[in-house]
């Protein structure tokens, strides 16, 4: 019989009863065994929320109070020597400080990096490796969750662990580059202890995942994938080994004949290739097919998922699963929870619960069904048509002005040589002059009256005055900070991307719908269903009153239209590329409106442009073209002594350094303090033309560096980029931070600046 199964579930709890629970640890208000109790009581809830699903696998081991690559870090003692680590059992807190520089014991270190998970808005830390780095199983952790599941859901418990190629293809060697696949001998062996174990814990299957397989592998990372698998066979012990994010393409005949006894691939953005593999994988092994889109909210059609699956069950029978395409960690929880959506939107949509009960429903059905099959069939039918029918996914006037772009829409008045000029003599700016990315700290109280105001306990003008008194403390403080652009600070915002949804045509937004970012981290992304527009300006009354308080530059904020997209869960009726220009010409109506209102410096974030690029290198220009355009066109309505900043952060540049050129924004800012500035190195090698802020502020650690360290990070910059275009920030926004760690942190930021003018002629 068909199985029905799953990859991996959100791991921060329907109400992010993860994030309470280990932020109040890192503050202390909890002790170690009060978080693991808090937990092992969210994990049983999970489980159990799969069991009643009725699926007949559930996974275990994706849990992780911050991240799982770092979790496999660990396991595998893959430990940086800053960390203090000699052998052993790896305690929380290294964990901690391996992510964040900090934690309850121990001393500050710098953390390690963090980047993105393939092209998803997840971050993952990067894994530290060195050459004579050894290996050991060094946590229980996966093993106790294990034992946890079993006595919650029993035999259909399945570990789940990141392969072995996988992780080392996400590190980073520190120091002197090597060969990373020199370091596969010495993993493997540890791998095998580890499998071993769960053997004799009562697994009969473990999942490995190696996603590494839908990228473009070189033909030695190929042949690794043979001799390491064949390497890790385990006595009676069955691997799943699952790919995901996309096609296997050239890698389609390696996966198929690794000695494993199932493979798991992406039906959703490889639908195309369900039947090849199905070809290709010996019979007796397990085709797991992820129909079901573990990326997005939308309602699968589930008779098409049907159509696609019926010969692939007449071809393998029992040995064909179902599932989600990718863990359902880039989802919400449940849907149930959503109160205040429109019914008709509502009904279009599936969050992670909802998503199991379709995988379950298509093995239902193709194990012949019932009349519940038939009637859960029949209501999927009636939501999909009301979805195509409804008045509400399609503005004629948005339709029209995207088919009438006028020549050149995409294009700034002059270069940038003469921009800067122009610009020059308008903001009269210091050599190295000093900003921030934007945010400042969302404190209690603004947390706290936000919410009050949307619940109608506080009304419009006195929210509105409470907003104003914020800002007036955020610009005195950079008054005070000695900084030379200042920003409002935000305090009206809740999240970059939903605070600009909230005021465009064409979202909507959900009550409980977070999914996690990076560690603690949580985000709601908005539900882009539709046309978009601007019904009216979204920022510039703030910005204005902001600018009116000071004579220095301020800078108006906007998120870019990419990340908007990236960071959206995004309508499947249409092509990207066009909801992204939608965007784009609501933000541009924006952009001119800010500089109407006498604002001299715009920045556009597009931290996203990076992560949306496809994994295969095929499909980089098709993307490139429509995203560098995207952002012209939202950035080149303005004259040239506007100057448009935007903002990028956790990402490599290297390979997409001409198209960051291409936006052709004057000012760039990036995040390059974990890095020691490594990422300068792709624009010093480009001969970037424009100007650069590469910060110098770490700002997802709680640590707060010295004057000193700064100042070393501005050098190692200037040896790369001539001072004259550079700039002095932190690597992003200040909103998750407390004000005593702002006031040091920008107090020394601006000293830094100071010294480094002070060293330079005419400085």
């Amino acid at each position: 019989m068909t199985q029905a199964h799953n990859l991996g579930f959100p791991r921060i709890g329907l109400k992010r009863e993860m994030k309470t629970a280990v932020e109040a640890y890192w503050k202390g208000d909890i002790e170690r065994d009060e978080l693991e109790r808090r937990g092992a009581a969210l994990r049983r809830r999970n489980w159990q929320a799969q069991l009643e699903a009725g699926l007949d696998f559930i996974p275990c081991g994706d849990f992780s109070w911050y991240d799982h690559v770092l979790d496999t870090t660990v396991l595998l003692g893959a430990i940086p020597p800053r960390f203090g680590h000699g052998g052993g059992a790896v305690d929380l807190d290294t964990c901690f400080r391996m992510a964040r520089g900090r934690a309850p014991s121990g001393e500050p270190q710098p953390a390690c990096e963090m980047t993105k998970w393939f092209d998803t808005n997840y971050h993952y830390i990067v894994p530290e490796l060195s050459e004579a780095m050894e290996f050991s199983v060094s946590s229980d952790k996966l093993f106790e969750e294990y034992r946890q599941a079993r006595e919650t859901v029993g035999e259909r418990a399945r570990p789940v662990l990141p392969g072995p190629l996988t992780w080392l293809w996400l590190g980073k060697c520190a120091g002197a580059g090597f060969d990373r696949l020199t370091l596969l001998p010495k993993l493997l062996p540890v791998y095998g202890e580890i499998l071993s174990r769960l053997k004799a814990l009562g697994a009969e299957w473990v999942q490995i995942d190696e996603p590494i397989l839908a990228l473009d592998l070189p033909p030695a990372w190929q042949g690794a994938f043979e001799r390491a698998y064949h390497g890790l066979q385990v006595k009676d012990l069955k691997l799943l080994l699952t790919v995901y994010f996309g096609p296997l393409a050239e890698n389609l005949k390696l996966a198929c004949g690794l000695p494993v006894a199932g493979l798991h691939v992406d039906g959703v953005r490889a639908e195309a290739e369900l039947s090849r593999v199905s070809d290709w994988l010996p019979k007796h092994k397990v085709l797991s097919a992820g129909v079901i889109d573990g990326r997005n909210v939308w309602r699968a059609d589930l008779e098409r998922k049907l159509e696609a699956l019926a010969p692939l069950h007449r071809q393998r029978g029992g040995n064909l699963w179902v599932a989600p395409s990718c863990s359902l960690l880039h989802t919400p929880v449940d849907l149930a929870a959503e109160t205040r959506l429109d019914p008709e939107l509502k009904s279009w949509l599936a969050f992670s619960v909802q998503k199991l009960e379709e995988v379950t429903l298509l093995k239902r059905a193709l194990a012949g069904g019932d009349d519940g099959t038939a009637a859960a069939l029949e209501d999927c039918r009636k939501a999909l048509a009301s979805r195509r029918a409804s008045s509400r996914v399609v503005d004629p006037s948005v339709r029209e002005r995207l088919e009438n772009l006028e020549p050149g829409i995409d294009q700034r008045h002059t270069p940038y040589p003469g921009r800067r000029e122009s610009q020059r003599r308008r903001l009269k700016l210091p050599l190295l002059p000093t900003t921030t990315i934007g945010s400042f700290p969302q404190t209690a109280e603004i947390r706290a009256r936000r919410r009050a105001f949307k619940a109608g306990e506080l009304g419009e003008d006195r929210y509105h005055a409470f907003l104003r008194e914020q800002i007036a403390f955020a610009v005195a403080k950079q008054e005070e900070y000695g900084l030379d652009v200042l920003v409002h600070g935000e305090p009206e915002r809740n999240d970059m991307v939903e605070y600009f949804g909230e005021r465009l045509r064409g979202f909507a937004f959900t009550e409980n719908g977070w999914v996690q970012s990076y560690g603690s981290r949580c985000v709601k992304p908005p539900i882009l269903y539709g046309d978009v527009s601007r019904p009216g300006p979204m920022t510039v009354e703030w910005i204005a009153y902001a600018q009116s308080l000071t004579e220095k530059p301020m800078k108006g904020m906007l998120t870019g239209p990419v990340t908007m997209l990236q960071w959206s869960f995004v309508r499947d009726d249409q092509p990207r590329a066009d909801t992204c220009l939608q965007i784009a010409l609501a933000l541009r109506d924006e952009v001119t409106d800010l500089e109407r209102a006498g604002i001299g410096v715009i920045q556009i974030d597009e931290p996203a442009l990076r992560e949306g690029l496809p994994l295969r290198r095929r499909d980089w220009p098709g993307y490139l073209e429509w995203a560098v355009r995207s952002f012209r066109i939202a950035a080149s309505g303005v004259e040239d002594h506007t100057q448009i900043h935007t903002h990028m952060c956790y990402a490599e540049f290297n390979d997409i350094i001409e198209h960051i050129a291409a936006l052709d924004a004057d000012v760039i800012t990036l995040e390059t303090s974990r890095s020691k500035m490594e990422l300068l190195d792709a624009f010093a090698g480009f001969e970037y033309p424009n100007e650069i802020g590469p910060g110098v502020y770490d700002i997802h650690s709680p640590n707060v560096p010295t004057v000193e360290e700064m100042v070393a990070l501005l050098e190692k910059a200037a040896e790369k980029i001539p001072p004259e275009r550079l700039w002095v920030n932190p690597d992003c926004g200040l909103k998750t931070r407390q004000w005593p760690e702002v006031d040091a942190a920008l107090g020394r930021m601006v000293e830094a600046a100071r010294r480094m003018r002070a060293a330079r002629p005419g400085g």
